[in-house]
């Protein structure tokens, strides 16, 4: 997920739904109305009429295309353990190194999940933090404009690492990741109920964009989906 995308809409290879500024594709086959129970200030663990939440990202035509693959960030001589730990600002998730974004609740509509532009804002969909069952869905681009943003650390997660989110009033939730996947665009309408799903035990769901950019309707070819369970 990189760039500013054209203000007009395109349709998407295998999608009736046109794609929003901002869209991120997630998968295909999420039911509708399937979630947990949402609470005030949260989203909906569904929008009505769900069929598609897309995923793609295009560049504006002022932009130079990213690099062909991506790269994780600067190395840095601080490790997750002696990196001064600093204060968790509330409606954020923090990544294991410290990469830290703010969460904007997001409804889909039509079949679009937006994903606020740059690399500091979050799209926040599904199920809530407390939720029993359910994919809390966490999705942000990986670099904007030639920024890195907190979400390129996806593609250096591993199993074990710990995901911490605060809420809007300050209830800190921990996740440990247990799947890293990278998936191919093409074979995500497969697998969306599994990953994407509003049933099964309750889940954090981060994504994002990356792999080799094919620009196109389809950006980048692959996406880094990263799941990990309640601690």
């Amino acid at each position: 997920m990189a760039g500013r995308h054209r203000r007009r809409r395109r349709g998407l290879r295998r999608a009736a739904v046109p794609a929003a500024a901002g869209a991120v594709l997630l998968a295909t086959a999420i039911a509708a109305g399937a979630g947990p129970d949402s609470v005030a200030g949260s989203p909906t663990a569904a929008a009505e009429g769900v069929k598609r939440a897309l995923v793609a990202a295009k560049p504006t035509p002022r932009q130079s295309p990213p690099p062909t693959t991506t790269t994780p960030p600067p190395a840095t001589t601080e490790t997750p353990a002696t990196r001064p730990e600093k204060a968790q600002p509330n409606n954020t998730v923090r990544l294991v190194r410290g990469g830290t974004a703010t969460l904007v609740p997001m409804d889909v509509v039509n079949g679009v999940l937006p994903v606020p532009e740059g690399v500091r804002q979050a799209a926040w969909w599904g199920a809530t933090l407390d939720a029993r069952n359910g994919a809390t869905v966490l999705a942000g681009h990986v670099n904007w404009h030639g920024a890195t943003g907190p979400f390129a650390e996806l593609w250096q997660s591993k199993a074990g690492d710990v995901v911490t989110v605060m809420d809007k009033d300050g209830k800190s939730y921990r996740f440990q990741v247990r799947q890293v996947e990278t998936v191919h665009k093409d074979q995500l309408p497969s697998r969306a109920q599994e990953l994407f799903g509003q049933d099964g035990e309750h889940r954090l769901v981060l994504v994002t964009c990356g792999g080799r950019w094919v620009g196109g309707a389809e950006g980048y070819e692959e996406n880094r989906v990263v799941i990990a369970s309640p601690v």
